[in-house]
């Protein structure tokens, strides 16, 4: 294990968890997270000898299964609007912890015609042609589908534009030849094989969403949940959080 790493985790993780036994912890994350968490989680369970257990869903399966079913996870992590509205509804206890920040990434399906980034008029210019558009379910789906209709091009690109279902890849769809151009954030196109990541998205097309996460307030393994919080957030974290194409969220 990285020295840094290891120097984290002890001086966090370990503050519940020392003379105590292992813990499973249940944890309801975001797809946005996944990538980035693949990497940080075994490290932590490695040190602390807690187990996590993911379940990686869409934003609307969040808002589903926590707000509405009133399932219990020890840890949530989603759009820090989600979380607010989980704390106000009293699912989760008050305190929402900042994990990571996130933009709009933009993708092609291979051979594609490229669209020029440069800015939001040419992005828009390209989006009026007669390329297949892709967007998620998540934040920035629903961000751009207000986009498009206060900026008057909701209609030329109806026929073109799926928005797929919460949890759905726009990377997987356009990887499978389905779609020309795609939004989602740049985390969950960087994982993806089979398409050409061009970049953020600019101008008014951009959206930096805050993911966040919250302890349950009837989380069975809340000091363990709060630990696992603490390494999240934690400097050593940085470096992966930037490689996976997020920024830390606090």
């Amino acid at each position: 294990m990285p020295r840094l790493i290891y120097s984290l985790v002890t001086s966090t993780a370990l503050l519940s968890a020392t003379a105590a036994a292992a813990v499973e912890i249940k944890m309801v994350a975001s797809n946005a997270v996944k990538e980035t968490y693949l990497e940080l989680l075994p490290e932590y369970q490695k040190a602390t000898g807690n187990k996590v257990k993911v379940d990686w869903v869409g934003t609307l399966d969040i808002v589903q299964r926590i707000g509405k079913d009133g399932e219990v996870a020890d840890v949530v992590i989603a759009p820090s609007f989600t979380i607010d509205e989980l704390i106000k509804q009293g699912r989760l206890a008050a305190g929402r912890i900042d994990v990571a920040k996130s933009m709009v990434g933009v993708a092609i399906r291979p051979g594609a015609p490229k669209p020029d980034l440069s800015s939001a008029t040419s992005l828009r210019r390209y989006l009026l042609g007669p390329n297949r558009i892709v967007i998620s379910a998540g934040p920035s789906g629903m961000y751009l589908r207000e986009l498009f209709a206060k900026t008057g091009i909701a209609d030329v690109v109806k026929d073109r534009l799926t928005q797929l279902p919460p949890g759905a890849s726009p990377g997987v769809y356009m990887a499978q030849g389905k779609a020309d151009i795609g939004f989602t954030q740049v985390s969950e196109f960087l994982a993806i094989k089979g398409i050409e990541f061009l970049g953020p998205a600019p101008g008014e097309f951009q959206k930096v969403t805050i993911f966040s996460g919250g302890v349950h307030k009837n989380a069975p393994q809340a000091g363990a949940a709060k630990d696992l919080l603490k390494f999240l957030t934690g400097s050593a974290a940085a470096p992966i959080l930037k490689k996976t194409g997020l920024q830390p969220g606090a």
